[in-house]
């Protein structure tokens, strides 16, 4: 297999395991210190990827925040912000959306083979437009942006995008910040979905650090052998 970019999942959450409410209005689950934390990450990584529903519901920026991150990005020859990614099977994203909008960085759009054309007539003016195949499969991702230079990746939702590169072996590390409060209604998106991980009762995954940040708990996992420490 080509080399995959080392891939860190970021994921914010209640204490019964929800990623927002079942409201249109975004559901803010963590707090200043951590979203500066979270910024940190941003600024190491080469690409920063959500799923289209993110993208639909939550209209992201995906920017690096701090004007002194981004001065030190671009000090080593890079973009400000990483590469923004998204994935999509129906291509039902508006090319008005922020993630398309904001920032100087490049844009990869990731569908399936029978949409491109679709695809590329709709996004092709705001994005590069990428055949992921059909279906499209997370780990022909991973391996077409490790052909790209992404060494490192940062994936930040939603749902189903965290449980396909969960169930595909394809996570090196996940960041999960757990909030202070239940959201107790079964119609909102949860972490993951139904699937066979990796990680079960007979192999556990090894949690590398706990963090009190404010009301929060990082809980930082290490899911492969190229776990990086710091």
């Amino acid at each position: 297999m080509p080399d995959r970019p080392y891939t860190v999942l970021s994921c914010g959450m209640s204490i019964d395991g929800y990623l927002g409410s079942a409201a249109p209005r975004r559901l803010e689950l963590s707090n200043d210190a951590d979203f500066d934390r979270v910024d940190g990450v941003r600024a190491s990584c080469d690409a920063i990827m959500v799923g289209a529903a993110t993208v639909r519901m939550d209209n992201p920026r995906l920017l690096v925040r701090s004007e002194s991150r981004r001065e030190q990005r671009t000090a080593r020859g890079l973009s400000p912000s990483p590469i923004k990614v998204t994935v999509t099977a129906r291509v039902e994203l508006d090319p008005r959306a922020e993630f398309f909008t904001t920032g100087d960085s490049e844009k990869l759009v990731y569908c399936a083979s029978h949409r491109m054309l679709h695809a590329r007539a709709r996004l092709g003016p705001v994005a590069t437009v990428v055949d992921a195949g059909q279906p499209v499969q997370m780990r022909t991702i991973a391996e077409d942006l490790g052909n790209r230079g992404v060494q490192r990746l940062m994936v930040e939702g939603g749902g189903k995008v965290h449980t396909q590169f969960l169930t595909d072996n394809l996570a090196d590390e996940l960041q999960l910040v757990v909030a202070p409060f239940f959201v107790g209604d079964s119609r909102a998106p949860r972490f993951v979905s139904d699937g066979h991980f990796p990680w079960n009762p007979g192999r556990r995954a090894t949690l590398a650090e706990v963090r009190q940040i404010g009301d929060v708990v990082l809980l930082r996992y290490a899911l492969s052998a190229r776990f990086q420490a710091a």
